[in-house]
């Protein structure tokens, strides 16, 4: 049995997987909107897909509830939200900006807590949805000189496995993809994940029957080194 979805949220947009996820979602016959900081860089995905563009800080309160209230006045709650929105510092932590880990921290953590909340608030009257949280190798492990990150995507991976407890019974589907390694179109090697693959990941997901969902899945390219 196939999960029927029809308006789907993207929130941290660019040219890689958030890309590939609009032109999938469009492809299957879901009104797509997409959201990032800066919309004018989304111009041309907006005009291949019919995708619908706003402007949002997924790290502001009002910016992303503002955000739901205007792609549900225009295409209805949104059943399917992905968070890929993510903020990192990189360097020795005896050396790092304070302020810059806060907003890294800020996007890639409380953001995606704020995203979830606006989209359970619309999901939990139908019974129905699916929250789709993107994450990476540092959400289960840290590396050297990338405490920032490392941080957020571990705080993720437990927003993530939280909701999907709390929220899976009744009815909403919460899934978080680790993705091991790096994004780049399949052309540039073995070692590279693609876009276009992991997109087709997410919806193999989100069209699981209830009685085998998964909360977590990991992918990585198979000519990487373990």
């Amino acid at each position: 049995m196939s999960t029927t979805y029809r308006t789907a949220l993207i929130v941290g947009t660019g040219p890689g997987l958030s890309a590939s996820l609009a032109r999938l979602f469009a492809r299957n016959g879901i009104a797509v909107a997409v959201a990032a900081r800066n919309t004018a860089k989304l111009a041309d995905l907006a005009a291949e897909t019919g995708c619908t563009l706003y402007a949002c800080d997924a790290a502001d309160p009002a910016g992303v509830a503002a955000l739901f209230t205007e792609v549900e006045a225009r295409h209805g709650a949104p059943d399917v939200v992905v968070y890929n929105a993510s903020g990192r510092v990189r360097g020795p932590i005896a050396d790092l900006d304070p302020e810059a880990v806060r907003r890294a921290l800020e996007t890639t953590a409380f953001g995606a807590f704020l995203t979830a909340q606006q989209a359970a608030r619309r999901m939990l009257p139908a019974g129905h949805g699916a929250i789709l949280l993107t994450g990476a190798t540092a959400g289960v492990k840290g590396f050297a000189n990338s405490s920032s990150f490392a941080m957020g995507k571990f705080a993720l991976r437990g927003l993530a496995q939280s909701l999907a407890r709390e929220l899976a019974p009744k009815g909403i589907h919460v899934a978080h993809f680790v993705i091991d390694g790096g994004i780049a179109p399949a052309s540039e090697g073995d070692t590279m994940l693609s876009p276009d693959a992991i997109a087709e990941t997410y919806w193999h997901v989100m069209q699981q029957h209830r009685s085998a969902w998964s909360w977590e899945v990991e992918v990585r390219p198979w000519g990487e080194k373990w």
